[in-house]
C-alpha cells in the first residue's frame, strides 16, 4: 500500500551543521539566529512547506536543518534558482561536511517554520 505522503511525492532535505564550541553560548545563538534569518529569507517559497532546526542530542554542537518540500521538482527548481544562494548564505558558515560516524542521531527540535 502507497501512503498519501508518497502519493504527493513529499521531499524532505537534511543539512547538517556545528557550531565549534557549545560551552560558548555565543557560538550556539549565532547559529540559530542565522537559522532564523535564512527561514525569514525563505518565506514565501514556492514548494517548501516546512523547515526545522534541530539539536543533536547525544552531541549538542551539532545541529540538523531538516526541509520538507512538495515534490522533488519543486526543491531543484528553487536549489537551481538564483535566489538559492542568497537566502542560505546565513547559515552556511556552518555547515558540517563530517556529520557523525554514528548510524542515526536523536535530534530535539530548536525552532521551526511553516508555510
Amino acid at each position: 500500500m502507497v501512503s498519501a505522503a508518497n502519493e504527493r511525492g513529499l521531499l524532505r532535505v537534511t543539512i547538517y551543521v556545528r557550531v565549534r564550541d557549545e560551552q560558548d553560548p555565543d557560538d550556539v545563538e549565532k547559529l540559530i539566529q542565522a537559522y532564523h534569518e535564512s527561514s525569514k529569507a525563505l518565506e514565501g517559497t514556492p514548494g517548501m512547506l516546512r523547515n526545522e532546526l534541530l539539536r543533536d542530542v547525544k552531541e549538542p554542537v551539532r545541529f540538523a536543518v531538516l526541509s520538507e518540500w512538495e515534490d522533488r521538482h519543486a526543491f531543484l527548481e528553487w536549489e537551481e534558482g538564483v535566489r538559492h544562494k542568497g537566502q542560505t548564505a546565513p547559515i552556511r558558515e556552518f555547515a558540517d561536511p563530517t556529520p557523525s560516524g554514528r548510524p542515526f542521531a536523536v535530534y530535539e527540535v530548536v525552532a521551526a517554520y511553516s508555510a
